[in-house]
């Protein structure tokens, strides 16, 4: 007998967003520059000049798009807080109209019957906290718990699901070491530094949530599994490399209060020796832990390829994004197993799962028609409830995104949504992926039966 992928009572169906990717009017009712407003705004940053001032204008639409929320039946929406809209300088005054915002937003979700989980960090520091050294100040840590703590007082009544930080490996890679997104540096040295400010920070935010919280809180990792190109042992070697830099440089800190062997040999003298009452504050109980999965890696040696002396072999065969990703459900299962056998039994969400297939511009019709999504979303689905059969402990999943937006220095080119925007008019369209999920949620995962 075929068994039914109907998934657990109290499972969370969810779709994210980001801030900065969709609200719009980033300076609007006394909020304050992020990192994010001053490197959009730099020429030659942003694939065709794209900006978030206007994004998918959800500061002013979100009332239509809690709606679209309702039309999925969405039991939860995880969205994150622009830090400088509610603390225009990062520290001290207190911005009420940007934390009125996000009050009305959440009032709104449950009056919907949809969960708010809350992401306090995706990406955009205050640009008057970079001024003072951003992540790169130990400070930072004592300015990310105060701006918790504001946001707990403020909407732990009704949030009962809160997230520290999203994907810290990609602010540390993208922001720090490549400068591919914001604050922009290209810099070895910071990169660890970077690394354990943010890890800090998250930890001081879990005690602080753990003075005052009524709920539970977790944090955000992008998991990436590793996949060696061939049996040599250079290419094993290289494997561990890249697994121990975007993959336990976050999670064993957090989740072990260990940084991995592994980081010292391949940062070399820009590795620091942090003090071990750093790891234990790092080291903070956590209620639960996001991951983030979009692709896998099949990696090879390559000496010319600093810091890690690795990288990337395409698999030319299998389907890939329009951002690249090679389209590979099995590293989801693998990757959830291999959290499972060395952290345990945490509680997991999969906080962001989707792709960017190539979207018209405009609408053509009522539906969007999505095929490549809808088989990405089935499949992942799918091999989700294989890792919940398999004993891991997943509480809910989250597709990514809500709506098309601005994919960070990539644009608007590249469309994530389940629902279509048209750019130049915020029109919002269902594609045929909503369509099908709406489907799925519906019948709380049998309907995958049928595909």
């Amino acid at each position: 007998m075929t068994r039914s992928l109907r998934f657990p009572d109290g499972f969370l169906w969810g779709a994210a967003t980001a801030a900065y990717q969709i609200e719009g009017s980033p300076l609007a009712d006394g909020a304050g520059p992020s990192i994010w407003e001053r490197f959009a705004h730099t020429p030659g940053l942003m694939a065709d000049g794209d900006t978030g001032d206007i994004a998918c204008d959800h500061y002013r639409r979100h009332a239509e798009d809690v709606r679209l929320m309702q039309a999925l039946g969405l039991t939860s929406y995880r969205f994150s807080i622009a830090w400088s809209r509610v603390l225009p300088e990062g520290t001290g005054r207190v911005n009420a109209k940007g934390l009125d915002f996000y009050a009305r937003l959440v009032d709104d979700l449950l009056e919907h019957g949809i969960t708010p989980n809350v992401t306090l960090f995706h990406w955009d520091l205050p640009a008057a906290l970079d001024d003072r050294g951003g992540w790169l100040n130990r400070d930072s840590a004592d300015w990310f718990a105060e701006y918790a703590q504001v946001m707990f007082r403020a909407l732990d009544d009704r949030v009962p699901l809160w997230t520290t930080l999203n994907e810290p490996w990609v602010v540390v890679d993208g922001g720090y070491l490549r400068g591919t997104i914001a604050p922009g540096h290209r810099n070895l040295y910071e990169a660890p530094r970077v690394t354990h400010n943010l890890l800090r920070a998250s930890g001081a935010a879990v005690a602080a949530y753990r003075a005052e919280g009524r709920h539970r809180i977790g944090v955000v990792f992008n998991l990436e599994p590793k996949y060696p190109a061939s049996t040599r042992q250079e290419d094993r070697d290289a494997t561990r490399r890249a697994h121990a830099y975007m993959n336990t440089q976050f999670t064993d800190p957090v989740l072990r209060g260990v940084y991995p062997e592994a980081l010292a040999a391949l940062y070399g003298a820009a590795w620091p020796d942090f003090p071990a009452a750093d790891l234990e504050c790092i080291r903070q109980p956590v209620d639960f832990v996001g991951i983030n999965y979009y692709t896998r890696q099949v990696v090879r040696d390559d000496p010319t390829q600093p810091p890690l002396r690795a990288a990337g072999v395409p698999q030319r065969q299998r389907t890939h994004t329009e951002t690249g990703w090679e389209v590979y459900e099995q590293g989801l299962i693998d990757t959830l197993l291999w959290f499972r056998d060395r952290y345990g039994t945490v509680p997991v969400y999969l906080t962001e799962n989707g792709a960017a297939f190539y979207d018209p511009p405009q609408a053509a019709g009522p539906v969007v028609e999505d095929p490549l999504r809808v088989d990405y979303l089935e499949r992942h689905l799918k091999t989700l409830r294989r890792a919940i059969d398999a004993g891991v402990d997943v509480r809910g999943y989250y597709a990514w995104s809500l709506l098309d937006n601005l994919e960070w220095s990539l644009g608007f080119a590249k469309r994530f949504g389940l629902y279509h925007v048209d750019f130049s008019t915020q029109r919002r369209t269902p594609k045929r992926s909503a369509l099908r999920y709406a489907q799925i949620i519906a019948s709380h995962g049998a309907a995958l039966d049928e595909a």
